[in-house]
Formats: C-alpha cells, structure tokens, sequence
C-alpha cells in the first residue's frame, strides 16, 4: 500500500481560508448583537430619541436666520446633531457596552473560545453600522419635514455624505473601542464616556456656529473628530450659504477628509495598544 503524503499548507492558504471564517463568525455576533440591542428597549429608545428631542427642543425655541446667510438657526442644528447623533451611537455606545461586557466577565469569557479575535469587533461594528442608518435617517427625516432641512440636490453632494458617514463613523467606533478601556468599572463607564461627549457637542459646532466660539475653544474642538464631521454634514445639508458661517467662509473638505482619516488610523492604534480582555483588577 502507498503512503499518502500531506503536502504543507502555505500561510497564505491559512490566512485567506481564515479570513471567510472571520467574517462568518463576525456576520453572526453582529446578528446576536443586534438582537440584544433591540431587546433592550428603554437603552434603546434613548438612544434614538435623545438627538432628536434636542433637535425639537433647540429648533422650537430659538428661531430665526443667521444674517447674509439665508440660514436658519433650526438648519443649522439638523445638520449639526446629525454628527452628533453618528458620534453617540458609534463612541458613546460601543465605549460603555464594551466597558460593561469587560466588567461582567463577558469579554474574557469570548477569548476563552475558538472564536476569532476580530469577529468580535467586525460584529460590534456591523452592529453599529446599522444603528448608524437609523439614527441618522430618523434626524433626516425630522430636519427635513419640520425644519426645512434640504436633501442633497446633486450626486456630488451624497458623495461627500456617504464618505463623511463611512470616515466619521469608523473613527468614532474605533474611538469608542479604545475608550471603553479607560473607566475604572461598569458603574463609572456611562458617566466617563457621556460626559465629554456632551461638552464636545457645545464647541464642536452642533448648538452654536463655530465662528462664534472663543478662538481657544475652536482650537481644542479641532483637536476632535466629532468638529469636522459636523462640518462636513453642513455642507451637504446647507450648501454654499453656510459656508458663511464657518471659521474660515469654506468648508475645507479636503482638511475634513484628512483629519478624520486619521483619526481612523490613530484609532487602530489606540485600540491595538489599549484594548484589554480582562478587567483591571484582573491583571
């Protein structure tokens, strides 16, 4: 009887056969997250409705145009809370849910399976992705049937949302990844994500035009990413009558483009350097 011979299996084969298995695996957490998602109704409730109350809220009571600009007030908040509304379902909740699962034992509990590494985050991110849609649809949709809010007219400018949302968001989740690391227990995690996100949302331009800010404020706001989504969704959504109320009369699209790509990438960093699957107090 002849004996079989077993021939090595290159890495590359193991690398590419790996990565089908990633994304199946990856496809149904993402499944199994949103599922526990959507079960969870009051988080979730509250977190679709919480920019769109401050959208009604801000838009009824202060009205008006901005001078020169042909500009609403209430316009310039629906564009404003829709980088907002991207940033608090990609950052503020992957930091405090991943921050959750680390504390309940829920992530070191994953890395004892053969589940792959990354189809925890592909899953997480899926996830997001599709409450990202959501939300912001949910927005664009108030800001154009109560407050005048015009859809792009051109497909140039849907190509400037769709690159924004795709940028914006992976940078936020990313962010969100890594932050989740920093809050000492599951206790303290809403609490130190939510608030410097609310204080990034009041000089980021979401509530007040950014030219109106203090020059030390604008200064720090562009240190962060959540500024230049913002300032990308108003020229989409305000044309070029809001390029007026910009700190510079231009939407610098291209500088928008850059910074948030590096966000992107500074994230990854963050997240490779950072991210634990144990709790503190674990080692």
């Amino acid at each position: 009887m002849s004996k079989t011979t077993t021939l090595p299996v290159p890495a590359a084969a193991t690398a590419a056969a790996r990565l089908p298995a990633t994304l199946r695996v990856g496809w149904s957490r993402a499944v199994l997250e949103t599922r526990m998602f959507f079960r969870e109704r009051d988080s979730l409730i509250f977190t679709f409705s919480f920019p769109v109350v401050l959208l009604v809220l801000f838009g009824s009571i202060f009205r008006g145009e901005f001078e020169d600009s042909g500009v609403s007030v209430s316009q310039l908040y629906a564009a404003g809370l829709i980088g907002a509304g991207l940033m608090s379902v990609s950052f503020q909740n992957l930091a405090i849910a991943i921050a959750v699962e680390r504390e309940d034992g829920t992530l070191k509990r994953l890395a004892g399976t053969p589940m792959p590494p990354a189809a925890y985050f592909v899953g997480k991110v899926l996830s997001v992705l599709l409450a990202a849609v959501l939300e912001v649809a949910l927005l664009l949709a108030v800001g154009v049937l109560l407050y005048d809010l015009e859809p792009p007219a051109d497909a140039a400018r849907w190509a400037t949302f769709a690159w924004v949302f795709v940028l914006g968001l992976a940078a936020c989740s990313l962010l969100g990844i890594a932050f989740s690391s920093l809050p000492r227990s599951a206790k303290s995690a809403s609490a130190v994500v939510t608030l410097p996100f609310v204080a990034l949302q009041f000089v980021s331009g979401v509530f007040i035009p950014f030219a109106e800010l203090p020059q030390w404020v604008t200064h720090l706001a562009s240190l962060f990413p959540l500024r230049w989504m913002c300032q990308g969704f108003r020229s989409v959504f305000l044309g070029d009558a809001g390029a007026a109320l910009e700190l510079t009369g231009s939407y610098e699209l291209d500088r928008v483009a850059l910074i948030l790509a590096a966000w992107t990438v500074g994230g990854l960093l963050l997240c490779l350097k950072t991210f634990r699957w144990t709790s503190r107090r674990e080692g």
